[in-house]
């Protein structure tokens, strides 16, 4: 397993200092499966100041649609051949197909009927029950053989920075037979791995970052926990791949609320910097893909500015999809580890 990084340096003339040489440096990695570079630089303090919560969701529960007043009123339904009975419910949590869809056959599922769930609020049985009612529907699909079941899909953006138009927290669930860019450069990077290795990239990539230790978090049940080495995310990339898992559908229930673990000691770990938005995804292959392995990825997210609503993204990452991160993902690690 390779971990490159070129490492730069900037020299300039301080004003803080009588206009004297001052060395700074950088890092360029490079993600060891795709090549995807990530700039590592900027290097300032992981400490944000969280807004006034009351102010900012005031009056919003009003007109969400997704709230128990509404969602059974305002929400669509599916067909009669996907979900006969138009949508799916678990207590409190609603699937849905989603109004402004991704492809074909997308949906949304709420994680509860409260509006408002502060990050650190959010449970394990929150995230389970919420994944798991978004498995089922991706069972339901497949039994009937449609033909866009075959990468499962669910992206979760929680709060304002991280995209999301509405409060009341909620995924995005969808089934296509197109990957996405991203996991379609992965499939065919650990394919051509495994072709040349003869072993399984992730495989060997929990191995190395368990024997290192430099970005390994822990092991819950199944799920490897590691700090990404070229992260997209300004404060770091988090991963958690699961051992012997290729697609969504194998995963167990077991496996479900071990993810949903995993999270909540993400949440815990990102609040204490003042983070309140994230965003993570589902990165499945398709049944029969013995070179992948199933993994989600945690990235949160900020703002630059708060003030002026500020966004993390500029146009290195939205146009040359370079991540730019603050700090060293090892040092992201140490700040992580104590959660688990």
């Amino acid at each position: 397993m390779k971990f490159e990084a070129i490492e730069r340096e900037t020299v300039i003339l301080d004003p803080n200092n009588n206009m004297e040489r001052k060395s700074i440096p950088s890092e360029i990695r490079k993600d060891p499966l795709t090549g995807r570079t990530s700039r590592i630089c900027h290097f300032m303090p992981l400490k944000w100041e969280k807004p006034d919560f009351d102010q900012l969701i005031a009056g919003t529960e009003k007109i969400c649609p997704f709230c128990p007043d509404k969602v059974m009123q305002v929400t669509p339904c599916f067909p009669d051949e996907i979900i006969p009975e138009g949508r799916m419910v678990l207590d409190d949590k609603v699937l849905f197909p989603n109004i402004a869809p991704y492809d074909s056959l997308g949906a949304c599922a709420t994680l509860s009927g409260q509006h408002f769930i502060p990050m650190t609020a959010i449970t394990p049985r929150h995230i389970a029950d919420a994944f798991g009612l978004a498995i089922n529907f991706f069972r339901r699909v497949h039994e009937i053989n449609h033909p866009e079941s075959v990468y499962h899909l669910i992206n979760w953006n929680y709060m304002p920075a991280s995209g999301s138009s509405l409060i009341h927290p909620h995924l995005q669930v969808f089934a296509s037979a197109y990957a996405p860019n991203l996991l379609q450069e992965e499939l065919s990077n650990a394919n051509n791995y495994l072709k040349q290795k003869g072993t399984n990239y992730w495989d060997d990539l929990v191995q190395s970052e368990k024997t290192s230790g430099e970005r390994f978090l822990g092991k819950i049940g199944r799920t490897n926990w590691l700090t990404v080495y070229a992260p997209l995310g300004v404060a770091g990339d988090v991963a958690a791949i699961v051992d012997d898992v290729c697609c969504t559908l194998e995963l167990t229930d077991d496996d479900i609320y071990d993810l949903a673990e995993g999270l909540t000691k993400l949440m815990a770990a990102y609040d204490k910097m003042g983070i309140y938005n994230f965003n993570m995804n589902f990165f499945p292959g398709a049944q029969g893909d013995n070179h992948a392995r199933f993994h989600l990825v945690f990235s949160p997210r900020t703002f630059f500015n708060q003030a002026l609503g500020t966004p993390d993204i500029g146009a290195l990452r939205n146009l040359y999809n370079e991540g730019i991160c603050m700090a060293f993902p090892e040092e992201i690690n140490e700040m992580l580890k104590p959660e688990f």
